[in-house]
């Protein structure tokens, strides 16, 4: 029995939506972390020694790390306290826009890239440098538009005054 593996890839991650599209709908952002994460760890326990950043001593991935971890945590905390729906393909009962949210329209996005930039720092080879890299970039064309568009629909003109305000990133 052969497995079609564009028809598997599909069904992980895209779902039809009301109108018949394909819509991204279950590669949620944290599982998709995991997935970029996973790799690291093998590089880490078995990685050639010709690929090292840095061969005189580690990098410094213990900030990355603990920044990644907080803005996380705090952003979690802030979507709990407005009892609001954090699930990226779930509708939003309310615009966040304090706290964290006032410097970043994305922090949890960030922590989960600055964690990324933490393990490839702490794996010490160049090519781990592509998992923060493309969590970044599904970030940047994916995830985020869909939320945006999800937003502008929900909020309207104070979500566009929001996103006037505050950059995407940082």
């Amino acid at each position: 029995m052969s497995i079609d593996m564009p028809k598997v890839i599909k069904y992980v991650i895209y779902q039809k939506s009301k109108n018949g599209d394909l819509t991204m709908s279950r590669l949620l952002p944290p599982i998709f972390f995991l997935l970029l994460l996973m790799p690291l760890a093998v590089l880490w326990r078995f990685h050639p020694d010709l690929l090292q950043m840095r061969v005189d001593r580690s990098l410094p991935w213990e900030f990355p790390l603990a920044a990644g971890l907080l803005l996380i945590a705090a952003a979690r905390w802030q979507f709990s306290k407005s009892k609001t729906e954090i699930n990226t393909f779930k509708e939003p009962r309310e615009l966040v826009t304090d706290g964290l949210f006032r410097m970043s329209r994305n922090p949890m996005y960030l922590g989960f890239t600055l964690l990324l930039v933490a393990a490839a720092m702490f794996v010490n080879l160049w090519c781990a440098l592509l998992a923060p890299l493309a969590f970044f970039a599904a970030c940047a064309l994916w995830y985020i538009p869909h939320e945006e568009r999800t937003m502008r629909k929900i909020f309207g003109a104070p979500y566009d005054d929001y996103a006037w305000r505050v950059r995407r990133w940082i």
